[in-house]
């Protein structure tokens, strides 16, 4: 066991925390301690955080973060551990790292769970580093582990020109999946054929299970990446193959849903799905080592990566939310600290 390592740091930093609930605009930048370390934590100084969808939603007073984390928002990070606490062996300072991280990320600098930190991947800045924890253990844990999707499997996923979209494309593509994707305008469904997406179909002019049941020649998908909810839920249910499996994540459409069982007992479907932020250390942990064994190598051959679409400074995380909230990105948004 080492006991705490710790450079010389200021006291204070630079942090964006949302005043009230509300709209972009109170998202407000302010000045915070320093946090410390923990037993198994260390801290990085930020320079790049990743902008995602719960952060929107902890702004509007509709996502609290887990008892214990940081009120701040922002799930990921990359930057350079500064600090270690007790009982770390495996990072040293220095080290170019990114995390996944409960909160905290929208700041100068941020505690991570050692078993949450990964390598900075070889070839990658530390904005694309910072594009990549939050979406990669989702698509991983959702798309690989609870759909259990294979190679020679075919995936549905909606809202593929988003962050989570962008990704679970390259990765079921990577990794031998037939993929299909939604998106709503022309422009995104030529970034998700970019990507590696067989068909992208645009869900505000075409019936995208009509177009993936003739695609399939009438067999449907094994599995879907579904973030709407409401109606999509039958839709999916209806243009899937036998034993398929549907995987929520999000529902933008709302949560309740109306469901026909029927098919879902006939074609003996999976339900599931799952969230990210409350699972425990343990949990995240074991994603991050079945993405340094199964991804990191893809990074590094230059087979895949993160979709930056654009960057902010810190102190304009309101400019950034705007423009996810407007729905006008293709990929990722990332704040840049500037250390």
């Amino acid at each position: 066991m080492t006991g705490p390592q710790i450079e010389t740091l200021p006291e204070t930093m630079t942090a964006v925390e949302i005043a009230r609930p509300g709209g972009p605009e109170v998202l407000r930048p302010a000045t915070r301690p320093v946090p410390r370390p923990g037993p198994g934590e260390v801290l990085i100084r930020v320079a790049a955080a990743g902008v995602n969808r719960p952060d929107v939603m902890q702004r509007e007073g509709r996502y609290d973060p887990p008892p214990g984390s940081s009120d701040l928002p922002g799930l990921e990070v990359a930057g350079t551990v500064v600090a270690l606490g007790e009982g770390v062996g495996s990072v040293s300072l220095g080290d170019r790292v990114c995390a996944l991280v409960a909160g905290g990320g929208y700041a100068e600098y941020c505690v991570a769970p050692v078993p949450q930190v990964l390598p900075v991947p070889a070839g990658f800045d530390m904005v694309r580093a910072a594009a990549v924890p939050e979406t990669y253990f989702t698509v991983w844990t959702n798309v690989f582990e609870r759909g259990r999707l294979a190679a020679g499997e075919s995936l549905l996923v909606h809202g593929g020109s988003s962050g989570i979209g962008t990704t679970a494309i390259q990765l079921a593509v990577a990794f031998g999946a037939r993929v299909f994707a939604t998106a709503g305008t022309a422009e995104k469904c030529r970034a998700c054929e970019a990507l590696g997406a067989e068909r992208a179909i645009d869900y505000r002019t075409e019936d995208y299970g009509a177009v993936v049941k003739e695609l399939t020649g009438g067999r449907g998908v094994d599995v879907v990446l579904d973030m709407v909810g409401g109606d999509y839920v039958q839709r999916d249910i209806d243009c899937m193959a036998v034993e398929g499996r549907h995987v929520s994540i999000a529902f933008l459409g709302g949560p309740k849903v109306t469901l026909n069982l029927y098919p879902l007992m006939t074609k003996r479907l999976t339900l599931t799905g799952s969230t990210l932020r409350p699972r425990s250390v343990e949990q995240k942990g074991a994603i991050a080592a079945a993405l340094r064994e199964k991804v990191w190598p893809l990074f590094e051959s230059g087979k895949l990566g993160p979709v930056v679409h654009s960057t902010f400074p810190l102190a304009d995380a309101a400019k950034a939310h705007a423009l996810m909230e407007s729905s006008g990105h293709i990929g990722k948004i990332v704040l840049s600290s500037g250390l």
